[in-house]
Parts: structure tokens; sequence; C-alpha cells
């Protein structure tokens, strides 16, 4: 498995962003939910499973969409795989301190 990985790092806070490569920049919908994966925010480096579950334990904040991406963070222990919305995978995190 290979995802776009973008992290962003600001006021104290780690967001990591994280989509299956082939999701790239394509729009979705279904009924009422509306999902962009723009480029802007998720394209950045290539990552693989290991690496993804690495920058997974250091974020704040995530925001997985894929299959990959998401199954990786349900693997890391990071999101609940009842929590997922489904059609495309799409999940997010935030840590609370």
């Amino acid at each position: 498995m290979q995802c776009y990985v973008k992290t962003y790092r600001t006021e104290g806070e780690v967001v990591l962003a994280a989509c299956d490569m082939d999701l790239c920049g394509k729009k979705f919908a279904e009924g009422d939910l509306y999902l962009e994966v723009s480029e802007g925010f998720y394209k950045g480096e290539i990552c693989g499973e290991d690496e993804l579950e690495e920058l997974l334990k250091e974020a704040t904040i995530s925001n997985l969409v894929g299959e990959g991406a998401v199954g990786c963070g349900i693997r890391a222990g990071v999101i609940d795989s009842e929590n997922v919305i489904t059609g495309i995978p799409h999940a997010q995190m935030v840590m609370l301190l």
C-alpha cells in the first residue's frame, strides 16, 4: 500500500493528511455527503504502510481517505472502525490532551 501524505505543523499541532494515491484529485458525493480529495491538501510525499503508521503516532489531528490509508489508521490504533464513513472510506482523528 502506498499513499500520499502531507504533514502540517501549526501552534503545537501536527496535522496529517493521507490518502490512497488513486483518490487524490477526485471528488465524491453520496446523499448529503461531499468529499473533495484535493491535491493541494493531500498530495505530498509518497509513503508506505510502515511509514504512515509512524506518522500517525506523531499526529495530533489526522484526515485519512481511502481503504489503504484508513485501514492503516485502524491497524495503528488511532481510528475506530465503527467511526469510518463508508463508500469511499474517510476518517478523522483528533487527540485530546
